[in-house]
């Protein structure tokens, strides 16, 4: 195998680390189709180390959770598994009580029914925990991928339980053995959980403790997506930073020198005996 710089960068990370099929995985990144301003927030995103640390492999059958409406992820994940490995996108719900998540929906169907050459083999379902959990065949999964999902479960009343649910369903999907990959906000640990309501950052020990109460064992966590230039304080929650800038012209600058939010990134295990 061909070592490389961001090989060797991620080989520290644990002893239980599986190389991803980089040549693959750098001709994903690479697709003509990528949307142009996606494709500038790798930077901030770290798609190619992200995946690799998770161990994505084009073989595997892999979940997306909540691409919403532009697939960020899906468009790296899509041409990745479309010859040899499945790709489903857990998607919002159709007859969801809210207009953002019906449209998100609909804007997705349209994006990749435009471009099936790309998207053809992508299999769309619902999620919305607790009610809708079928994200894909029970145990077929080799992977299920959530980014920047876990404090809308926790937000707006969802608290343990829709956080647990949603866990729940992911486990469920994955084979014995399978990996779940987080990436969320982080809250730091010396800040309330009360925090997590409303700001959008997720304290991470609280996010073990859901994902093993659900019934996995975490593998490894990396500092991939770490921000030490955000406090995760700030007026609009993490929303006041790109991409959304929730501020508008107030302090643009500022915000757009911070970047995206400091993110965990933690690998999970479903148990290989159940």
């Amino acid at each position: 195998m061909r070592i490389t710089p961001l090989l060797v960068l991620l080989a520290g990370f644990s002893s239980n680390f599986v190389y991803a099929d980089e040549p693959a995985l750098e001709v994903a990144l690479k697709a003509p189709s990528r949307t142009a301003e996606y494709a500038a927030r790798d930077e901030y995103r770290h798609p190619a180390e992200t995946l690799a640390f998770f161990g994505l492999r084009p073989d595997m059958t892999v979940v997306e959770i909540w691409p919403g409406a532009g697939g960020w992820y899906t468009e790296i994940l899509a041409p990745l598994l479309r010859d040899n490995g499945k790709l489903y996108a857990a998607q919002f719900n159709e007859d969801s009580s809210s207009a953002f998540y019906r449209n998100s929906r609909e804007a997705f169907l349209e994006k990749i029914h435009a471009m099936p050459e790309v998207y053809e083999q992508v299999a769309v379902t619902a999620f919305n925990p607790p009610g809708y959990m079928e994200i894909a065949p029970e145990n077929s999964a080799d992977m299920v991928l959530t980014f920047r999902n876990v404090h809308n479960w926790y937000m707006r009343g969802g608290g343990d339980e829709r956080v647990i649910a949603a866990f729940t369903a992911m486990y469920k999907a994955l084979k014995p053995g399978g990996i779940l990959g987080v990436v969320d906000h982080r809250l730091p640990a010396d800040r309330p959980l009360s925090d997590q309501e409303a700001s959008g950052y997720m304290n991470q020990d609280y996010v073990v403790r859901m994902a093993t109460e659900a019934g996995f064992e975490l593998v490894a966590s990396a500092e991939i997506n770490a921000n030490p230039n955000d406090s995760a304080s700030h007026p609009e929650g993490v929303w006041t930073l790109p991409p959304s800038l929730r501020m508008g012209d107030t302090e643009r600058e500022r915000y757009l020198a911070i970047g995206e939010s400091d993110r965990m990134t933690l690998k999970f295990r479903k148990p290989a005996m159940d």
